[in-house]
């Protein structure tokens, strides 16, 4: 039986072709800076985003937890939506890594409000009780599954600019944007002073991401790498696959947002089920099937039965993520597969 998984786009498996460029790949040791696959890896990565250089890191959290630890002195503020990934699922890292206080927004479906930004930032010299703004976050494309305009990112940007506080976008699907937008990725990057993105997830690397920014930014935050651990030795072996993923697997993704498109569509047909399907502009689905009655825990089992592999609801909300691994018959057994067993 064949094994879908729907959990999420970090699940994929790096494609044959990386497999072999991994294989292949020429490497050093990437701390003496000799790694020749990294250095191709990392200059082609700051290209395709409009920025000076970047640098190789282990994992998104990795990327945007350095680029505030990069940005910031300890003790400052950091203004970002209270619903962002920064906030929600990097473990508190702010506080441990960098030793800065998030100052949290509430969002419009992630989108933040200008106005809102502007009037958070803060000065020590304004008042002596007052910490000082060291960055502001977006997130694009958001974890919630819609993509921010670029209008909002620009309004914020020179919002920050007026002020002189830099702008770190984490963009781990930012391509997933780009592709939703239907333009240059470095139209949205050009929004910010840093970016985080990942080379797994729908772009199936097997791990790694990148951070991007000023030379002069990413002189000081590969200090800062070293300290958190992340001076990686022969990492041309993954760089290599990274090289396969910025290069092959961008221009596809739009496939992974179609295929969600119309997994939303056809679950929305099932009596009992709620889609978000305003939400549904990358290559997720939000929905509540709770007025269906059936039970989740079990639901989750028998669609594993089936060989479907789903997380359970969280906060009443499962979500299914398509990939370059599910393709539109398996969207069409997974649809099969939930109207015989909600039948029951």
């Amino acid at each position: 039986m064949k094994r879908i998984d729907l959990r999420s786009d970090t699940v994929t498996q790096p494609t044959q072709k990386m497999r072999d460029a991994m294989y292949n790949a020429r490497v050093g040791d990437d701390v003496y800076e000799d790694d020749p696959t990294v250095i191709e890896l990392e200059a082609y990565a700051a290209q395709i985003v409009g920025k000076e250089a970047a640098l190789f890191v282990p994992s998104g959290t990795f990327g945007n937890q350095l680029s505030l630890f990069t940005h910031c002195n300890r003790g400052e503020e950091v203004i970002l939506g209270e619903d962002s990934h920064i906030v929600t699922d990097e473990v508190g890292a702010a506080s441990v890594i960098a030793g800065v206080q998030l100052r949290t927004l509430q969002s419009n479906k992630g989108e933040l409000n200008p106005a809102d930004v502007k009037c958070r930032i803060r000065r020590e010299e304004e008042d002596i009780h007052y910490p000082s703004t060291g960055l502001i976050c977006m997130e694009n494309a958001h974890s919630n599954g819609r993509v921010i305009s670029i209008e909002n990112m620009k309004s914020i940007y020179e919002i920050a600019k007026e002020k002189c506080v830099p702008v770190h976008l984490d963009g781990a699907r930012v391509f997933n944007a780009a592709a939703h937008l239907n333009v240059d990725v470095k139209e949205i990057t050009k929004y910010c002073d840093s970016v985080n993105f990942c080379l797994s997830k729908g772009l199936c690397a097997p791990i790694g991401s990148m951070l991007a920014g000023s030379k002069k930014f990413i002189e000081k935050a590969k200090k800062k790498r070293k300290l958190m651990g992340g001076g990686l030795r022969q990492a041309g072996f993954l760089a290599a696959a990274g090289l396969v993923a910025l290069k092959e697997m961008k221009e596809r993704l739009i496939e992974d947002h179609e295929n969600a498109q119309l997994l939303g569509k056809e679950l929305s047909k099932i009596q009992g089920i709620k889609v978000a399907l305003d939400y549904i502009h990358i290559n997720m689905v939000f929905f509540d099937m709770s007025d269906t009655g059936y039970d989740a825990d079990q639901f989750v089992e028998e669609m594993k039965e089936k060989g479907i592999i789903i997380n359970p609801p969280e906060n009443g909300s499962l979500r299914f993520v398509t990939n370059y691994w599910v393709s539109k018959e398996d969207v069409d057994y997974v649809l099969a597969s939930m109207k015989e067993i909600l039948s029951k």
